[in-house]
């Protein structure tokens, strides 16, 4: 989702709740969306890269990833029509 296709009704009343000038908000929608559309692959790239940059060995890395993994948030695949029908109408 693209941060400037927001309604603008929404895009005001983010700004006026959270006190943010537009291009704060942007970034702020920016961020949250990078966050949570990773995938748990990339998730996992990302990180162990992080992880090996700050000294840590591979398998104390995996053991780490494997916890953050199962409290992360991931993107799911696209859905069906008929996913989205039984989502909508049980």
């Amino acid at each position: 989702m693209d941060c400037k296709a927001l309604l603008p009704e929404r895009r005001r009343y983010l700004e006026e709740k959270y006190d943010l000038a537009p291009e704060e908000l942007d970034s702020f929608l920016e961020d949250l969306m990078a966050f949570t559309e990773e995938t748990a692959e990339e998730f996992v790239r990302r990180r162990h890269g992080e992880l090996q940059r700050e000294g840590l060995r591979n398998e104390a890395i995996y053991r780490r990833l494997v916890g953050e993994a199962a409290r992360g948030r991931f993107a799911s695949p696209p859905l069906s029509l008929r996913q989205v029908r039984r989502i909508v109408y049980g």
